[in-house]
């Protein structure tokens, strides 16, 4: 199993980006995102069930990032909108057949369940 992530790059604050990350070897019931900036934990961003009908967010992320995936392709992409100095990180792509969270106080916290990760691909942003 790879997971190869592409598309980081230097974007201005407010700006867009889209990252996309390609599997090989099987389909996964879920496909995530995670990031780690510099100085801190590698952090969950966004999930997404097998079917796309299911999502889940880091409430940061709410309303700028959704994802999306093409099971025919192996595929799910990022789309990162109105982005802050603050999305900066190394953003990877991850995969597993359970997602395991929990939601307190209508946040979602994610706890466990992706076994494959990919290399990373940097995100830049500038003001």
């Amino acid at each position: 199993v790879q997971l190869q992530a592409s598309g980081g790059g230097l974007v201005q604050v407010g700006g867009s980006l889209r990252l996309s990350c390609a599997a090989s070897g099987r389909t996964f019931n879920n496909l995530a995102w995670f990031r780690k900036a510099p100085g801190k934990e590698r952090e969950f961003v966004i999930a997404i069930s097998r079917s796309g009908n299911i999502t889940k967010y880091a409430d940061s992320v709410k309303g700028r990032f959704t994802i999306s995936r093409d099971n025919a392709k192996n595929t799910v992409d990022l789309q990162m909108n109105s982005l802050k100095s603050e999305d900066t990180g190394v953003y990877y792509c991850a995969a597993g057949d359970r997602l395991i969270g929990e939601i307190i106080s209508g946040s979602y916290y994610y706890r466990d369940g992706m076994d494959y990760w990919g290399k990373g691909t940097l995100v830049t942003v500038s003001s």
